[in-house]
């Protein structure tokens, strides 16, 4: 029997299939909803969902939507997951200012629906909200830590920070053990391309193999505090061991702009950045964050938790990746 059982939902983004393998090591049975169904076998799970050693037997992927909140409920009282963690929602901080209301409703109010079942039930389980640095939007102080003031710039932020207090209330209110992780931005070959760092990562291999001629981009001296995903992962899984549940700052407390990651991006293939890169006013966010760096002290402290993958290495694997499946 698995010594465990966890749900996830966003299974098939990029922390939830990290966090999929890593369970699975760890001798856990992993359900996760998928919508549609089909769409796991062509993305991030498809090496689990082809290994029959694995799917149906550890791994349980269970068709549905998320907003579909007694077919959720059902599956829930079904599974009776020992540990839930939550990714799904809306996840572009851009795309919020064209969708707010997409955007509250998937992140915001999905997690307070998520609660309240969890709340109901007779089987205890530790619930993980996945919460952003967005929450705190341009602040003033710099490292930001677990005290620094919410004060979100973006639907997006404002939709995570609903969630994240949501999330505080009910473990002190209801004694729901229920924690947050305040995510800088992580990194993998598993990002999409309207993430910055693909984009770049994608474009650097692209025009070293003579694919692409130039990248556009916005900002250039925007900074940004950027890790290597899988170490986040182990980081929000090291949460819920933890014997009182409390919410943490997952970061690097490193600062690079997007003129750092060109210039590693495009060494990494042997090319000089300037040669190939313009600037696009169009791409510049309304609301663009200032210096988001955080201070992960508590995390190491209280969860022994530690990056392991620097942001040369990153950029690095960044781009190998992409270079390996171009053209």
């Amino acid at each position: 029997m698995p010594e465990k059982n966890a749900f996830i939902t966003g299974i098939t983004g990029q922390d939830g299939s990290y966090l999929t393998e890593l369970l699975l090591e760890k001798g856990y049975a992993v359900h996760g909803l998928v919508t549609p169904l089909e769409s796991a076998a062509n993305g991030n799970l498809r090496h689990l969902v082809a290994d029959p050693a694995i799917l149906g037997k550890r791994l349980f992927l269970h068709a549905g939507s998320f907003e579909e909140l007694t077919h959720l409920r059902r599956i829930i009282d079904r599974t009776k997951p020992d540990e839930f963690y939550h990714f799904a929602g809306q996840s572009s901080p851009r795309l919020s200012f064209e969708l707010p209301e997409v955007t509250a409703n998937s992140v915001g109010i999905a997690t307070l629906r998520l609660l309240e079942i969890l709340r109901g039930l007779q089987h205890p389980t530790r619930f993980f909200n996945a919460s952003s640095a967005e929450v705190f939007g341009t602040p003033s102080n710099s490292r930001q830590d677990e005290q620094t003031p919410v004060n979100p710039a973006t639907p997006y932020g404002a939709a995570k920070a609903f969630a994240q207090q949501m999330t505080r209330i009910y473990r002190t209110a209801h004694k729901l053990p229920a924690c947050s992780a305040i995510l800088y931005n992580h990194e993998s070959p598993r990002r999409n391309e309207s993430f910055v760092t693909m984009k770049i990562a994608r474009a650097a291999a692209r025009i070293k193999k003579g694919l692409q001629t130039e990248l556009k981009l916005g900002s250039m001296t925007a900074q940004r505090d950027w890790g290597w995903a899988p170490d986040y992962v182990e980081g929000m899984w090291r949460m819920l061991q933890a014997d009182q549940c409390d919410d943490y700052i997952l970061a690097t407390g490193e600062l690079h702009s997007v003129a750092d990651l060109v210039e590693k991006a495009f060494q990494c293939v042997g090319l000089n950045w300037r040669d190939h890169v313009k600037q696009d006013p169009s791409l510049i966010t309304a609301a663009e964050p200032v210096a988001p760096c955080g201070n992960p002290a508590k995390a190491e402290k209280q969860l022994n938790w530690s990056r392991t993958v620097n942001f040369d290495s990153m950029v690095e694997r960044l781009v190998a990746s992409q270079y390996d499946s171009a053209g």
